[in-house]
């Protein structure tokens, strides 16, 4: 997940509360649920020792979404009586999920805003095609399709010469379309940023267009099992994308694997542990960071200080260094912070766990290098 959307928390030190908020109820009293939902953020926020004042901003940012059309929820940051940045979420966060801290706390948005993918869905059929946007928030029409060729359009079944001809024309048709489709495909893909294409169709047109797709394009789509003029309902597309993220997750994860092997100097290209992980933000050498949310290091007490690269596992090491302020913090919060500010990625493992576990860095973070 790219973060540099969350740089503007980090510009200025201080404390900071991070409030997840779920606003996926819509029933009839919604509007005074979410105004119980603002009282019992803020006083979360207060009980952990934040200020007055932006207790007080949390609330009214809370209570401002009392009629918000939000599918699942908010998370907000803010610091001194500002809220400093909110971020739509695409999970509806757990309840209580609220937090004070040196750190603005951003490893939720890993699963509760990270991977999102954005599908382009093509329904096809063998006159065109139509196009729609679908992602956890997203669902709207991105145009349609016609090919220039329309007729013939149906197989002949007998088989004198004349109507092998006809077939011949209707193959020709077909492919003339399918290639119109998938260029117009394409081209709505670069336009939109879609990260998938879902072909929607009979099985034989779906593969056509599939074929005509520009090399760039072609791996980035699959072919829905689904019929002709129907609309792919939301778990089938949840599903879809759901398998997208997983195969980049696991990608990720087996580069990490290869990255562990030490070369012939005994050394690693990727590395494990919070001690490690530390050694390397503060040089700046994190080129990806991976992190499972829940895990046991994610809620280690690490030390930092006001620049991203001041942190150590003790406050000694700190003051070794000559930073004379130090706080201490949350270990994923320390190390997002500093892969943000590095323009590092940031990864959940959550999607993954399935198929490897808790074994792919010990405690639940590890990070690949920009060197060794």
């Amino acid at each position: 997940m790219e973060l540099a959307f969350l740089s503007p928390l980090y510009e200025h030190p201080g404390s900071w509360a991070s409030a997840y908020v779920d606003l996926s109820g819509h029933g009839e009293d919604m509007g005074h649920q979410r105004h119980l939902t603002a009282e019992a953020v803020s006083r979360q926020l207060r009980e952990q020792g934040a200020d007055e004042a932006t207790c007080r901003a949390v609330y009214e940012a809370v209570e401002a979404l009392r009629h918000a059309s939000d599918p699942y929820g908010r998370a907000l940051f803010a610091r001194d009586g500002e809220v400093a940045l909110q971020v739509p979420l695409t999970k509806a966060p757990p309840g209580g999920l609220v937090h004070w801290g040196p750190l603005p706390h951003v490893t939720p948005l890993l699963d509760l805003a990270g991977e999102d993918p954005v599908a382009l869905v093509a329904y096809i059929d063998r006159t065109g095609a139509d196009f729609e946007l679908r992602s956890a928030v997203l669902r709207e029409e991105a145009g349609q399709v016609t090919g220039s060729r329309q007729w013939p359009m149906h197989r002949a079944k007998a088989s004198d010469w004349s109507e092998r001809h006809f077939q011949l024309k209707v193959e020709n048709t077909w492919e003339s379309n399918a290639r119109e489709i998938a260029e117009a495909l394409a081209s709505c893909q670069a336009e939109t940023g879609a990260d998938l294409l879902i072909l929607c169709g009979e099985e034989r047109e779906c593969r056509s267009v599939h074929e005509q797709l520009p090399q760039q394009v072609r791996g980035r789509a699959v072919e829905a099992a689904h019929g002709i003029g129907s609309r792919l309902l939301p778990g089938e597309v949840e599903d879809i994308r759901a398998r997208h993220v997983r195969e980049r997750v696991l990608a990720e994860v087996d580069r990490y694997r290869a990255a562990r092997m030490p070369d012939e100097e005994r050394r690693a290209a990727a590395i494990e542990g919070v001690p490690q992980l530390i050694e390397a933000a503060r040089e700046h050498r994190l080129a990806e960071l991976l992190i499972r949310p829940d895990a046991p290091d994610t809620h280690r007490e690490v030390w930092i200080g006001e620049d991203p690269d001041q942190l150590a596992a003790r406050r000694t090491e700190l003051r070794m260094l000559g930073e004379e302020h130090s706080w201490p913090a949350r270990a994923d919060d320390a190390l997002v912070r500093a892969a943000v500010v590095t323009d590092a990625p940031v990864v959940s493992l959550t999607p993954v766990l399935e198929e490897t576990g808790d074994e792919v860095a010990a405690g639940g973070m590890g990070a690949l290098l920009r060197w060794k």
